[in-house]
């Protein structure tokens, strides 16, 4: 199920997000195609054409019982380099992944060649929350645009491998503000003490430290950033909660990097709480922040350098090895 709302925030399936963010459920060998978007990147990509009708890459006649999951809004996964993200599920939605199971993935070119792969990477384990939900990670490059095959080997703890296939668009490029541009200046909420941090966050236990400076200023003072978009009352997962807590050690860790949470939604302060701001559909409104961003979804982490160019992007979720390289990088 695809749910698209203003911010384009793509719903995964019920079980694995509760009505996710920042996803697409794949069914097996079942294409979904994207449509272009503007060129992030200023640079050319050559989309492939369509390779019709390929009967080893039809879907299976019943559901099987490992359900590929790929991670990514609509738009998000473009020709170039990819950070990717899947997991596994059964037929009743129930997550599959666990750290003892292995899995790669064979990447097919389908309107190049169907049979042989262009490459095979492993995906690394990470728990997305804490031993409810895992994912894997994994890093690809798409050499142009087109739809794409992906053939999943699982491998269960004490168990033998299995083999699953999905179909996939990739997109010439994606809205999203990405490695290696400059990050857009723009003024973010600030606060000083537990009153203030309440009216602009919705975060049940806030560290100060993320709502001490705002992203212009610290592109101004040629501060390295952690800019966080996540909304712990009204992400539309479980996820949003867990990713910002999970940034919090690092604060006290990295004191020359500015760590700086912003809400990506519309929102309120009346009756004492933050309300969500909703559109004539009831559905939640991206704010000036993510728009500047060019967000799909949510959360969004991304981690910039002392001269404003963006270093490292974490869509919905990273791995301790992740973001401290990424913070050593930068601090």
């Amino acid at each position: 199920m695809l749910r698209r709302l203003p911010f384009a925030v793509a719903a995964i399936a019920v079980a694995l997000l509760a009505a996710a963010c920042s996803s697409q459920n794949v069914s097996p060998t079942q294409p979904v195609l994207g449509g272009a978007s503007p060129g992030a990147s200023g640079t050319a990509c050559q989309t492939a054409p369509d390779p019709g009708n390929l009967p080893a890459w039809q879907p299976p006649a019943t559901t099987p019982p490992i359900v590929p999951f790929i991670i990514a809004n609509v738009g998000e996964l473009t020709c170039g380099q990819n950070r990717f993200l899947f997991s596994f599920l059964d037929p009743q939605n129930n997550v599959l992944a666990k750290p003892d199971m292995k899995a790669s993935v064979a990447i097919y070119d389908l309107a190049r060649d169907p049979t042989k792969p262009i490459s095979t990477v492993d995906g690394t384990f990470v728990w997305a929350i804490q031993d409810v939900r895992g994912e894997y990670i994994s890093n690809v490059t798409f050499p142009e645009a087109g739809v794409y095959g992906f053939e999943f080997t699982v491998t269960p703890a004490n168990g033998a491998a299995s083999q699953i296939r999905a179909t996939f668009s990739v997109d010439p490029s994606s809205p999203t503000v990405h490695v290696g541009q400059q990050a857009p200046a723009i003024k973010t909420p600030t606060a000083a003490d537990p009153a203030g941090i309440a009216q602009i966050s919705t975060d049940p236990s806030p560290d100060p430290a993320f709502y001490r400076v705002s992203e212009d200023q610290a592109l101004a003072k040629h501060d390295p950033f952690v800019l966080i978009f996540a909304t712990p009352k009204f992400c539309t997962s479980a996820q949003c909660g867990p990713t910002l807590d999970r940034l919090k050690p690092y604060a006290a860790q990295y004191p020359t990097v500015d760590f700086i949470h912003v809400e990506p939604y519309e929102l309120q302060f009346a009756n004492g709480q933050l309300q969500a701001v909703l559109d004539e559909n009831g559905q939640l409104i991206s704010n000036q922040y993510t728009n500047a961003w060019g967000l799909t979804g949510e959360p969004w982490v991304f981690v910039v350098d002392r001269t404003g160019k963006v270093t490292a992007s974490f869509e919905v979720i990273f791995s301790d090895a992740e973001m401290t390289a990424a913070l050593d990088a930068v601090k």
